[in-house]
């Protein structure tokens, strides 16, 4: 049966991206962040999954204030990088694992998570910059990728709690599909930041690294934070940290962690990552 494994949580920084793509990832200001993530590209090229499901949230580039579904699942067998106004960036194509993805939605629908099904669809940053944190550069991205996108751009975004189920319903879909897959599940966004207004430019060290211990040992607790405090103590984007919970929740309730990095700046950001591996049940 298909399992997933592991999952890796990380920031989809846009301007991590454009860092890779002009060749600047030596440069003093950009090398501290590019070097926590030299032990995350090797455990991945170790590990050798065969589906990464990504969970992120689209910056109004599929999506438009017309129709913004709560939970959407990819489905087709490719998603073109998006052009978000200075033109797509130069990485692969993501190919999609449309037989998995349809087993998921139905799975998902079935266990009452009202999940929108999208057949074509453009991928921004919040997608492609995590992928290229952990792979590189390659021709083709190795493994196919299911994005499974999150609104945290349009009030009201989902609970922490909705997604840590979400993520655990999303486990159970994965462990119910009939072939024999090795899975990781990619959380992204974050950590504290604000684009905007008189606090453009927070970070708070504090509740990102508490943020980072409690993923790891504690998701209940992180599930209970409420959107207010995200808004007060991370900022108005830190609201995307909701999305490394469905991360977790697929996940086995014991995980060992494999790596952890936090980095800033990026841009006006803070960068945070951990990758955790499922344990298995003692009676497996």
């Amino acid at each position: 049966m298909a399992e997933i494994v592991a999952g890796v949580a990380t920031s989809h920084v846009p301007a991590i991206g454009v860092a890779i793509d002009q060749g600047r990832t030596d440069e003093p200001y950009w090398r501290p962040l590019f070097a926590g993530f030299e032990k995350s590209r090797r455990w991945i090229a170790d590990l050798k999954p065969d589906v990464a499901i990504v969970v992120y949230n689209d910056h109004a580039t599929a999506f438009s204030l017309e129709i913004i579904p709560t939970f959407a699942l990819g489905c087709a067998t490719e998603f073109p990088p998006a052009d978000e106004g200075w033109g797509a960036r130069p990485v692969p194509v993501v190919k999609g694992h449309p037989e998995l993805a349809w087993h998921i939605a139905q799975s998902l629908v079935l266990d009452e998570f009202d999940i929108t099904i999208v057949n074509k669809m453009d991928v921004d940053h919040g997608l492609t910059v995590p992928l290229s944190l952990m792979f590189g550069q390659p021709e083709a991205w190795p493994c196919p990728v299911i994005p499974l996108a999150v609104n945290v751009v349009q009030y009201p975004p989902p609970t922490g709690n909705r997604c840590l189920n979400l993520g655990r319903a999303l486990r159970r879909a994965v462990g119910s599909f009939g072939r024999d897959l090795r899975v990781v599940v990619f959380g992204t966004g974050g950590m504290s930041h604000q684009l905007q207004a008189q606090r453009a430019g927070l970070i708070n060290r504090e509740f990102d690294n508490r943020f980072l211990d409690l993923i790891a040992n504690d998701p209940e607790t992180a599930a209970a934070i409420p959107h207010v405090d995200y808004l007060r103590e991370a900022g108005s984007e830190g609201i995307e940290l909701v999305m490394w919970l469905v991360m977790r929740g697929a996940l086995s309730p014991h995980v060992r962690e494999v790596h952890r990095h936090y980095h800033v700046p990026a841009s006006n950001t803070a960068v945070g990552h951990i990758i955790l591996e499922s344990e298995r049940e003692a009676s497996a």
